[in-house]
């Protein structure tokens, strides 16, 4: 029979304590060589969550080098053009806490981040973080409480920068074939994504 944990004493039964090295390895600063990694990811995680407990994790992507650092405890990233759902950024107005995995293309690790967020208009460093000739309206600011790296483990088990092991050509769902079934629409895939890999080229920034 299935059984429910309920208490971190009943989970410490199946995972042992960290060594104080692992859990007591997190920062409240932005360190050299954290800064390093971060400037050279142009892709990150964003996690929020509201005020009834709901939780979202939304992908974000630039070039390298986008992410501000504004100082040793705070950094900054942009707003750019998307759905307009604005999910994430209710969520820091209920919750101003956020989490944010950092990746670099070909390595196993990562650079997680802990912080409180606030949404920024009118921010003098704005125009440094504009693209295609698009200064973006609005910016996040994270105050860094907890900075820490993650080890290679998940992506090693995982291989994901195996090119061997990525699937073949048309195994993957397309954009257009998940929305189709998750909608029920009677559009055909191929139309949705011709519309979307349209939207996503001219409609970047």
């Amino acid at each position: 029979m299935t059984k429910v944990i309920g208490t971190e004493a009943e989970l410490r039964e199946y995972v042992k304590p960290p060594l104080r090295l692992i859990a007591e390895k997190g920062i409240d600063h932005i360190d050299a060589e954290s800064r390093r990694f971060i400037e050279l990811s142009p892709f990150f995680l964003l996690a929020t969550a509201a005020d009834d407990g709901t939780c979202d994790v939304s992908p974000r992507g630039d070039p390298a080098g986008s992410v501000l650092i504004l100082d040793d405890r705070t950094l900054a990233f942009a707003d750019r053009i998307g759905n307009r759902r604005l999910d994430s950024f209710i969520n820091m107005l209920q919750r101003p806490h956020v989490g944010l995995l950092f990746m670099v293309p070909g390595s196993g690790d990562t650079v997680r981040v802990n912080g409180s967020a606030r949404i920024v208009a009118e921010a003098p460093y704005l125009e440094r973080m504009a693209m295609k000739g698009v200064t973006p309206q609005l910016a996040v600011e994270v105050r860094v409480e907890e900075l820490f790296l993650h080890c290679a483990r998940a992506f090693v088990r995982s291989s994901l920068w195996d090119v061997k092991t990525w699937p073949g050509r048309g195994e993957v769902p397309s954009a257009g074939k998940i929305a189709r079934s998750q909608s029920g629409v009677k559009v055909p895939a191929s139309v949705i994504d011709a519309a979307l890999n349209l939207a996503a080229r001219r409609n970047q920034y």
